[in-house]
């Protein structure tokens, strides 16, 4: 979860993710994470930006060999 989503975006100060929307992202995760785990697997979830906390898993687990990602369209104003 990057915190920067959880703040008012640069347009007229409303929030990118407000109470209802994190009440569903959260249960969503929490859903796949249960999904997951009953097929043997299991989901990594972390708070903070992308950039740092990509960074900090692939030197935690060593043994990556691809990282895949998307990047947010912005719109242009």
């Amino acid at each position: 979860f990057d915190p920067r989503h959880y703040l008012g975006t640069h347009c007229y100060g409303f929030p990118k993710t407000g109470p209802h929307r994190l009440r569903f992202l959260l249960e969503s995760v929490k859903d796949l994470r249960e999904t997951l785990k009953k097929k043997g697997s299991t989901l990594v979830v972390r708070k903070g930006k992308p950039e740092d906390v990509v960074r900090d898993l692939i030197t935690q687990l060593g043994s990556v060999s691809t990282v895949a990602f998307h990047e947010e369209v912005r719109e242009l104003l």
